[in-house]
């Protein structure tokens, strides 16, 4: 019998710590909106997350995550047919943490591939805490918490879920099968590149954010990197090796790529042209986006009503599975009646 996906529960989450920009919508959000008529979706703003690396000042925090929710519902997620939540309003998700970090043995979470390269990028910040040592089993807890059976990454991610299947392996090793073993769902991830080339990202203060007026996305593209072997107007260049091609995969339409790639490799457009261009597309894309988001955010009310009100219902499913682990490690006092 083929298989209901409506029965498999998807799960995944984003920081709140900083405005969504363009690598967050293409590398995830797109794809969880894509998912949200397939599947049971469960998507959270991880506002315990940021606390790993914005602990110093968390006095954003709870204002960044309700302009999240605004972008997620501006780039078409739907509170009807997803679960959208806050992390920090779902209190079992630090209860599983703790459980989790009993049974975690410290070895594994030295040997995770992100630590050490977050040490490395973000090493302005003081971050031998036991925190973020621990964020992934505080990810683990997240993803175990919904008992997902499915978990959106792209494939260089997947060393990242690894992890959270062998913490649930061990668990249920333990005491019992609680946990479904959560699976990767592949999906597309384009490399988002920042303004500067390397990949968007906020710590590297490259990004295109989804809020950018048109102004600064103008700005923006003015400063983009583009082919460094096209040093004049007559040069033919390489649409393949410049940055401004890699916006124009994303964002323009198929002719509009081939005549741009074409006329780039004839010298028949220069790059002072091709950012006016790119920076038009980027403005007519994120156009609905921003228009929604400010009206959202006018009714601030309503947009806190739909956090609480998908955060009870994640507590319904969480509140189900932390009876199913107590009961499973006999700390459950109700089973003594």
């Amino acid at each position: 019998m083929p298989v209901n996906t409506r029965d498999q529960v998807v799960l995944s989450g984003m920081r709140s710590t900083g405005r969504i920009h363009l690598g967050n919508y293409f590398g995830a959000i797109k794809n969880w909106v894509d998912l949200q008529d397939r599947y049971r979706c469960y998507y959270f703003i991880a506002d315990w997350h940021a606390l790993t690396t914005d602990y110093s000042d968390s006095s954003r925090i709870a204002e960044t995550s309700l302009e999240m929710l605004a972008d997620l519902i501006a780039s078409g997620l739907d509170p009807e047919r997803s679960v959208i939540f806050a992390q920090s309003l779902v209190p079992e998700h630090a209860e599983l943490h703790l459980l989790l970090s009993m049974i975690t043995p410290l070895g594994w979470l030295e040997r995770v591939p992100t630590y050490k390269e977050q040490m490395r990028e973000l090493a302005n910040r003081d971050l031998r805490t036991y925190g973020f040592l621990g964020y992934p089993v505080l990810q683990t807890g997240d993803i175990l918490l919904y008992r997902a059976h499915l978990v959106p990454v792209g494939e260089d991610q997947a060393s990242h879920l690894e992890l959270s299947r062998e913490i649930g392996r061990r668990f249920n090793s333990f005491f019992g099968d609680v946990f479904p073993e959560p699976k990767a769902l592949f999906t597309p991830t384009p490399r988002v590149p920042g303004v500067d080339g390397r990949k968007m990202s906020k710590s590297y203060g490259n990004t295109i954010d989804l809020a950018d007026p048109p102004e600064v996305i103008e700005q923006k593209c003015r400063e983009m990197f583009t082919d460094p072997q096209r040093a004049r107007r007559k040069d033919p260049g390489r649409p393949e090796a410049c940055n401004l091609f890699q916006f124009h995969r994303l964002v323009s339409p198929p002719e509009l790529q081939e005549r741009v790639a074409q006329e780039c490799r004839l010298a028949h457009i220069g790059c002072v042209e091709d950012k006016k261009l790119i920076a038009e597309r980027l403005n007519e894309f994120l156009e609905p986006i921003r228009v929604r988001r400010q009206e959202l955010l006018q009714d601030r009310d309503a947009l806190l009503d739909v956090l609480h009100e998908g955060s009870r219902k994640a507590k319904e499913r969480a509140a189900e599975t932390m009876d199913q682990v107590r009961t499973a490690i006999s700390i459950n006092y109700r089973d003594l009646r």
